[in-house]
Parts: C-alpha cells; structure tokens; sequence
C-alpha cells in the first residue's frame, strides 16, 4: 500500500505527490492486446477503453478547461498544481488525442469536431466529483498505471501504489522463480499477480487470492487483458483459505496487506480514508494483524527454501514482524532482511522457508 499520510507518519511531502498518477509520466494510452474481449459493459469500462461515440467543438472543450482549472485553483484541495495536471490526463482518456492540441484549436477553429468517450456534460460532473469530493482519479477514469501495466480499477479496490511494484522485482530475483508456484496475497486489482505471471515460464504459476468480490472480478478482467488466465488463477477467499490444494508446494507467497493501525484511518488523506476500500486499509489496533497471520500461513504452505515478501506501515512494523520471524519463529525462517522502498522507509520483509 505504502501510503502517505498515516502510512509514512504523515511525512512533509505534499499530500498529493501521494499517488495519484503513477510514477511514470503519462502518455498515450497503449493496452496490450486491445482486441481482447472484456468482461465488463461499455458504462462500467475505463474511460480509455469507451469507444469514440460522443463528440463536441474544441471551443467547448476549451470552454470546459478553463473551468475545470479555475475549480481547481478556487478549491481547497492541498495541491491545485497536481490537480491540473490530472485535468490533462483525464482529457487525453476522455479524447483521441494524447496532447490535447484541441485546447490550441478552440482558438483556431472554434468549431472543429473534437470526438469523446463521454458526453461533454459528464466531464464537468467527473471534475467535480475529483475536486470538491476528493474522489481519486483512478475510480474517475477507471485505471492506473502501475510499471509496464494499465490496470483496471473501481471503487471497492485498492488502487495500486509505485513501491508496490518493487514486490516483482524481489521475485524476479529468485532462482527458479519462472518455472515455480506463487501466492499473491490480498491481490486487490492483481497488480502484482499479473506483474509475476508475464515473467513465468512454461510451468509457473501464480493464485491471487481476495477476501473481496469485487477485487476478485478486477483481478480477473486484469489477468484476462493481459491474456494471463492460464498463467494466473484468481480465487476467492480470505487468506491461505483458498490454497489448501498446494499447502507446503509454495515456491513463495507474496503480500500487500492492510496495515494502517485501525484508529489512524481517520487521519488518512480525503483520497484514501474516503474512498478506498477500509477492508484493504485496516491493520487491527496496532496494523499488525494481517502480517502476523502471513507469518505463521507462510510455514505451513511454503516447500523448503520458498521466498516471502511482504509490505508494510514501514521502519518500525518491518523491524518488528523481522525479529519476531528471528525469534518467535526461530529456525523456521532464514535470511530474513528489511528493504527500503523509493523513499528510504524501511517498506519491506523478506526471506526464506528453512
């Protein structure tokens, strides 16, 4: 999760350098196998993924800028920058043109045809929803970029952070990691599964497991996109509950799982206390609670040797779930490290199954 806010003690950096756009710049929008068939409605699809059905003049559009940015600027929202920049990124989902040339055009030729995904009123309506709500561009225009993916997301999913992504690289890492079975636990839109399972090989495979329905069908239209349903298998349920058929056949299981301390998620930025998912925020009274689970989950469904890694609040949790893996479960775990993630916070524990 790695957020910032509660998660990084609420740090001095911007509340809104937070993540609301991916660590990447944005631009035109590319999605791997784009014939693929979804299972979702036009409606419920990503804007980027909504045919080009609705059209209006570059004046208007123009028009519509210049208010979206004076909203921004008039509102009370922390960081008005960041805000224009996400107004651009959500003109090039809802349009066909990745620099936005149109805004020069409304100018120009005031009445030139400026094709959309949405009609021109519901723009103004999903502007407002971000900026007087607080509601995060994601759910706005239904994905994030998260390394070299475009995930889907919706509200009721955690929608992925950049620190995450380093979990695929920890893996990446192992020997054998290719050909071996894995474990995403709490895989919320399958970020990190379906990361995984375009490195495997022939004979590897990933389970993301969800508590929630409605990440399992994220997860799921997310591994169907990327043409990974015979590399990764979405299942439902709470934990290691669903993985009863490859107990002690684990080449490693790796986790996101809520962590934030139950009473500082009030404290959260609007973005996140507000809007996403309490099922993927909530840690217990201390954000210990989930992690200890996988720590003790982990013995029995690892083989001998197999990795795990796990997310955490960060410095003080990851010191502490790695003493415990040194000493509450002595000699049953190896090499256990702490790794920092971008920032420098202690984000990280890994290890091995003795």
């Amino acid at each position: 999760m790695g957020f910032l806010g509660e998660k990084d003690m609420f740090c001095c950096l911007p509340i809104c350098s937070f993540r609301f756009t991916c660590s990447r710049s944005r631009g035109q929008i590319r999605f791997c196998s784009s014939s693929r068939p979804l299972s979702i409605t036009t409606t419920s699809a990503p804007l980027f993924l909504r045919p080009l059905s609705h059209n209006t003049t570059s004046s208007h559009l123009q028009t519509f800028h210049a208010w979206a940015k004076s909203l921004a600027f008039s509102s009370n929202h922390p960081d008005p920058p960041h805000l224009i920049r996400e107004l651009t990124w959500l003109l090039q989902d809802a349009t066909s043109d990745p620099h936005t040339s149109f805004l020069q055009l409304g100018t120009t030729h005031p009445i030139w045809r400026v094709p959309l995904r949405v009609e021109l009123k519901e723009l103004y309506v999903l502007w407002k929803a971000r900026v007087e709500e607080r509601r995060p561009l994601q759910y706005i225009v239904g994905c994030e970029h998260w390394r070299d993916l475009i995930l889907v997301v919706r509200d009721g999913v955690l929608i992925p952070r950049p620190e995450t992504e380093m979990m695929v690289d920890f893996v990446k890492e192992i020997d054998g990691s290719e050909s071996g079975l894995w474990a995403d636990l709490g895989t919320g839109s399958g970020a990190i599964a379906v990361a995984i399972g375009k490195m495997l090989g022939e004979d590897g495979k990933v389970f993301a497991v969800d508590l929630s329905q409605t990440a399992v069908e994220v997860a799921e239209i997310n591994v169907e996109r990327y043409g990974l349903k015979d590399k990764v298998e979405v299942r439902h349920g709470s934990w290691f509950e669903p993985l009863e058929d490859v107990v002690g056949k684990l080449t490693g299981v790796v986790s996101n799982p809520p962590y934030i301390p139950s009473k500082h998620i009030p404290g959260l930025q609007v973005e996140v206390g507000k809007h996403e998912p309490q099922l993927a925020l909530d840690g217990g009274e201390d954000g210990l609670h989930h992690l200890l689970h996988l720590c003790e989950g982990c013995l029995s469904v690892l083989k001998s040797g197999g990795f795990f890694g796990f997310e955490t609040n960060g410095d003080e949790h990851s010191e502490l779930i790695a003493g415990l893996m040194k000493t509450r479960w002595s000699g049953q775990f190896r090499d256990v490290k702490v790794i920092a993630d971008f920032a420098g916070i202690k984000r990280f524990v890994t290890g091995f199954k003795m």
